[in-house]
């Protein structure tokens, strides 16, 4: 007969050597594989400026939005060939090979030339790099998280595990920290030209440290059981997803907590320092200060909320989470614009601009080949400088064939028409055009850049907070709530793909999603609406269909 929950409990566990060694190395090692990753977010704008210079200004962070994203786009596939090796081969070794993996490719990027030095080779092989970095990382998230789970007494899973969910934000923390010490050290204008190279240098010695640590290692205890007594899977990924049994749990799992945990995620953290940065026109060095303050004080609620789970339960912890999140996003990135750039926050206030055009006759934003100048169609004219100033407007519906206009308060400005000027004449047409705009927008107020003295940074501190805390309440149970869905002999695989389908997919084309939206509508909140209709359908899902799991013994 199976033991009960009640039956597996401890009754007085102390915390033992081998439970810290273990919480420890699994945690350690995880970080590293997380700065590394997470150093290509940190510094998409330099590296836009390094891989893909070879089109327009907003075309090329779009672009190295989506590199950073290409990496998350493989993440379910490694979750499929690592987590089949974990649970047929071990867990241990798996994550010794994901590590190795992620080590290399991080490396290897700080080498890389860049475009000015091979051309379009550049941004191919950082691409293949960012692949290969997804797919080692598909592997070691769903490893160290059972492995920990399975070494952890039942009443303190969420507690043990919640360890594991500090280090991807323990990888940012520390990948922030080697950018701000390297950027102070050398200076913004050599770090913007070699100096970024350094944090991907350093992680060969990162690296070196977490292998020796988690070679101390032995293999869960479970799973060694279990492959003693020769019961392990021996097709654990048709036994998890080609079953509806199981495959059910994973397509809950995935719709009803991870789709809204990932959201939040990258909203709270990555989505955040964009916005401060690209949007807000904070500097680059006070951005990183800024988030790098919010992650120290937000980072050991994960170890609460991952505690409190084992008292009241994952499901209404995350849900909450995802709750929150999806009725005050906006509210705190409007407050965000207006602590951070004060005067961008007055100036619409008290300027707005729109641009009135029929859509018809307007070309979507977005070069991929970086031949399109956006000249052709005065509402390209009128778009295209709006979106490179990075101005918020609304747009006001012309006839079609009108020529499109912009309005900057109770000021109108009429494009050039293509049709009537050509060659160098247009040219000076758009150039005395966009100095007019310029002047136009600065007499509004509209910022070229946000005033350092300006900024409210205890407000900017507090906003950034909370929306860390809204990722610790939803990430700190997570991994948890994933190993106790699902059995031992396919805990590794089952739990991997759906974690990673939300947090690679949902979570990591996060910003390139968004920000493509704002490029497309010309409003800086518009990119807002994606993790709120997550959030909110994951709520709906989650009440409806996920079980609570906080009691289960995952021994069996």
């Amino acid at each position: 007969m199976a033991t009960t929950y009640d039956d597996a409990l401890p009754k007085h566990h102390k915390v033992t050597g081998t439970e810290r060694r273990v919480i420890l190395a699994s945690s350690l090692g995880t970080v590293f594989e997380w700065y590394d990753f997470y150093l290509y977010g940190l510094l998409a704008t330099i590296i836009s400026a390094q891989f893909f210079s070879g089109v327009n200004e907003t075309t090329g962070f779009i672009f190295a939005l989506a590199a950073f994203a290409a990496g998350f786009a493989v993440r379910p596939f490694g979750a499929l060939v690592f987590g089949r090796l974990g649970d047929m081969v071990g867990r241990k070794y798996t994550f010794l090979v994901t590590m190795g993996l992620m080590g290399f490719a991080t490396f290897t990027v700080g080498l890389l030339p860049n475009y000015a030095s091979i051309g379009v080779a550049a941004p191919v092989m950082l691409v293949v790099l960012r692949l290969v970095q997804g797919l080692a990382l598909g592997g070691e998230y769903g490893g160290a998280a059972t492995y920990v789970a399975e070494h952890a007494p039942n009443n303190k899973r969420g507690l043990y595990t919640s360890f594991i969910q500090t280090t991807a934000t323990l990888g940012l923390f520390a990948a922030l920290l080697v950018v701000i010490g390297t950027r102070t050290m050398i200076g913004e204008e050599a770090f913007k030209e070699w100096g970024w190279r350094v944090p991907f240098l350093i992680s060969s010695l990162l690296l070196g440290v977490s292998l020796w640590i988690r070679l101390q290692l032995q293999e869960s205890p479970v799973f060694q059981k279990m492959k003693d007594e020769g019961t392990n899977s021996k097709a654990p990924i048709s036994e998890a997803f080609g079953n509806w049994k199981n495959g059910r749990w994973a397509l809950i799992a995935l719709l009803g907590a991870v789709a809204g945990q990932a959201v939040v995620w990258y909203t709270g953290q990555f989505y955040a320092l964009f916005f401060l940065e690209k949007v807000l026109m904070v500097d680059g060095a006070t951005t990183n200060i800024l988030i790098a303050v919010a992650l120290a004080i937000g980072t050991p609620f994960f170890i609460f909320f991952g505690w409190l789970s084992d008292r009241i339960g994952r499901k209404p912890i995350i849900l909450s989470g995802c709750a929150l999140a999806a009725v005050t996003f906006f509210p705190a990135f409007h407050a965000l614009t207006e602590a951070a750039n004060p005067a961008l926050a007055k100036a619409q206030a008290t300027a707005p601009v729109s641009v009135i055009v029929n859509d018809a006759d307007c070309s979507v934003q977005f070069d991929p080949i970086g031949k399109n100048k956006f000249d052709a169609k005065s509402c390209d004219i009128a778009k295209s400088f709006l979106a490179k100033s990075g101005v918020s407007y609304s747009k006001v519906e012309a006839e079609a064939g009108a020529i499109a206009q912009i309005t900057i308060g109770a000021q109108t400005f009429v494009a050039p028409d293509p049709a009537l000027v050509t060659g160098d004449e247009r040219k000076a047409a758009i150039t005395t055009y966009q100095d007019e705009l310029k002047a136009a927008l600065a007499t509004a107020g509209y910022p070229s850049k946000a005033d350092p003295d300006a900024i409210d940074t205890p407000v900017v501190i507090a906003i950034l907070t909370y929306l860390v805390l809204l990722v610790t309440m939803v990430y700190g149970p997570i991994a948890a709530l994933l190993v106790e869905l699902f059995p031992t002999r396919i805990r590794y695989t089952a739990m991997s793909l759906p974690y990673h389908i939300g947090n690679g997919w949902f979570g990591g084309f996060l910003p390139t999603t968004a920000f493509a939206m704002v490029a497309a509508t010309g409003n800086i909140y518009f990119g807002l609406w994606y993790p709120v209709a997550i959030c909110a359908a994951t709520v709906v899902i989650g009440l409806l269909f996920l079980p609570e799991t906080f009691r289960r013994n995952i021994d069996d």
